[in-house]
């Protein structure tokens, strides 16, 4: 129970009008019940009695105000080394629930505060899908129960890992633990823990008369797009059931930002996706800027949609290619290697690097654009819209690959919003919902371009469609940063962005005292807590931020869209054949960096 009702902003009276859904909860459930939790996100924070959860979860996706639809994301923060807590209710951990209503362009995030002596809470699998594979990365990486999960068992972690590698008693370093040996009693213990036991998997020998075989699809095969494996079930050929596994990239990235400086982590957002370059950067950055308070020059916000942009078109050409590929036609994909080389050039002359730039900086760039960029963005602007053309034409209008593809993995927009699908697999399926356009970030509402919506039904050939469409979209884009780069500093003069000038620091106590402060310890960013989403390459991409007033981030969380996609896959390939799921994974445009993080 909490007995301190605080507004998000003081000054605005009219708190309820412009989140009525709180007023509404207020109402049903009583204001003893809630907290309002002052932070920098654009939405309320409402702490909530762990007694209530399930009923305001309940009340959250069906009620007459704001419907949502959609559970985004949701796990864990370890509080007990927190320094600044006069603002948030006692707590050692903290489950947060965040949700989104696609229809009224609506955010709301629900907080629980949990003892270290009761960790745990009730699932909601029964209401929201997807929160099945959210809750078991919770429960493992901070050890929260959810009581009535299906099959509370590790998701990223091995089987036999033992402890909770985010919460704070956890070393950050190998270095740090006692020295391991692996001895061959150790040795048999990992190798009895991968024997397969299709009961464990929530799978069944047979079924009456019927025998089923049982199939290991990966983890290495070319068709699973990295590291990636599918136990199937199977009567004949038929896919009666499957079981995805993932973890084998698991790096601990989030575990990894607790330690790195806030600048020293951008290196790391580049790899998280590794084929989006600085789409990935772009969230991470602009969290930290909202809780440094730094504005940038519209120059920095047009730079940063530049390359955006442009390594867009690289993911969505790989992406296109692969998929063709995966189907049967080998010839596309040497020919996009060939337009993914010129974008690569292109990027490598504005940035100095290629696949991870780490370019973007807290509060502007490393550096500015080079003389010559416009001559090369405009050579690939003249050569890009015809190689479309041509990939459409020689490939995607093919009639075997038509065949192929069209209505397989089929799902419509209530199934795409209960998994947690964004990107091009949610927009198939009618819904048009594209953050750059909805929630415009770092400039986009300046640009003219359109959003690619399919019908009622996402299908594995309408998703690829949408992509070809988006690459026309993004040139659009680039042919505006082309005509309308706007003049001006490509950092901000603000002490909590990228060093000094040189000079500065050599003449200037002050500055060279900032200079040294930043480089060894990295800049201290105020404390509170900041979001922001993006539309990246695949799906919705977001930084959720929590600085305690250090060098250094106190929680990172980052959501994926890959990782949400691929827990979709038992609801929408059982039935169908094993060629259909190659199609299937071919046209949901994952990488597993996305997925494991």
């Amino acid at each position: 129970m909490y007995k301190k009702i605080f507004f998000l902003d003081d000054e605005n009276k009219n708190f309820y009008e412009k989140y009525p859904i709180v007023y509404s909860l207020f109402s049903f459930f009583g204001k003893k019940n809630f907290f309002i939790q002052n932070t920098y996100f654009k939405c309320p924070v409402l702490w909530i009695d762990h007694s209530i959860l399930i009923e305001v979860v309940c009340f959250l996706k069906k009620n007459n105000i704001c419907s949502y639809e959609m559970l985004f994301d949701l796990h864990g923060v370890d509080e007990r080394l927190r320094k600044h807590i006069e603002d948030i209710p006692n707590s050692d951990f903290t489950v947060f629930y965040h949700f989104l209503s696609i229809t009224q362009n609506s955010d709301l995030i629900l907080k629980v505060a949990l003892s270290k002596k009761n960790l745990q809470l009730p699932t909601i699998t029964s209401i929201f899908l997807n929160s099945n594979w959210y809750e078991r990365e919770t429960w493992e990486m901070f050890g929260i129960r959810f009581t009535g999960h299906p099959c509370l068992t590790r998701l990223l972690m091995p089987k036999n890992w033992v402890g909770y590698p985010l919460r704070k008693d956890y070393a950050s370093h190998a270095t740090e633990l006692d020295k391991f040996f692996f001895t061959k009693q150790r040795e048999d213990l990992a190798m009895e823990s991968l024997r397969f036991c299709p009961e464990l998997w929530g799978l069944k020998h047979n079924n009456n008369s019927l025998e089923y075989m049982f199939l290991n699809f990966g983890p290495n095969h070319p068709s699973s797009h990295g590291a990636f494996r599918i136990i199937l079930q199977l009567y004949g050929e038929k896919i009666i059931n499957c079981v995805p596994d993932i973890g084998f990239h698991h790096r601990g990235a989030e575990k990894i930002a607790e330690r790195q400086s806030w600048h020293s982590f951008i290196p790391y957002t580049d790899r998280i996706e590794y084929l989006g370059g600085c789409v990935n950067e772009m969230p991470y950055i602009l969290a930290v800027e909202i809780l440094a308070g730094i504005s940038v020059s519209d120059r920095v916000q047009v730079i940063r949609i530049l390359l955006s942009e442009l390594f867009r078109i690289n993911s969505h050409l790989l992406f296109i290619s692969t998929f063709i590929q995966d189907v049967g036609s080998m010839s596309t994909v040497f020919l996009a290697f060939t337009d993914r080389q010129k974008i690569y050039d292109l990027i490598e002359s504005i940035t100095g690097a290629r696949m991870h730039p780490a370019w973007f900086r807290i509060g502007g760039l490393a550096k500015d654009l080079p003389l010559n960029w416009h001559h090369l963005l405009k050579e690939f602007l003249n050569w890009m819209p015809k190689r479309l053309d041509f990939y459409v034409k020689i490939a995607l209008k093919n009639r075997i690959l038509i065949s192929r593809s069209k209505g397989v993995a089929a799902y419509k927009k209530e199934e795409a919003l209960s998994w947690g699908v964004t990107g091009a697999g949610l927009r198939a399926t009618g819904v048009d919902f594209d953050v750059r356009k909805k929630r415009p970030y770092s400039g986009y509402q300046n640009f003219d371009f359109e959003v690619p919506v399919g019908n009622n039904i996402s299908d594995a050939y309408t998703r690829v469609l949408l992509k070809v469409e988006e690459i026309r979209q993004s040139l659009k884009i680039l042919n505006q940063c082309l005509l309308n780069m706007p003049e001006g500093p490509f950092k901000s003069d603000h002490p909590l962005t990228t060093p000094l000038n040189k000079q500065k620091s050599l003449f200037h106590i002050e500055s060279l005292i900032t200079h040294f402060l930043q480089m060894s310890w990295g800049p201290v960013i105020p404390f509170n807590e900041s979001f922001q989403m993006i539309e990246a390459t695949k799906g919705i991409n977001s930084y959720y931020l929590i600085s305690d007033g250090e060098p250094t981030s106190y929680r990172t969380r980052i959501r994926t869209p890959s990782f949400a996609h691929l827990q979709q896959i038992p609801s929408v390939i059982r039935g169908h054949l094993i060629s259909d799921l190659i199609v299937y994974l071919g046209s949901i445009d994952f990488v597993m960096s996305d997925v494991d993080r």
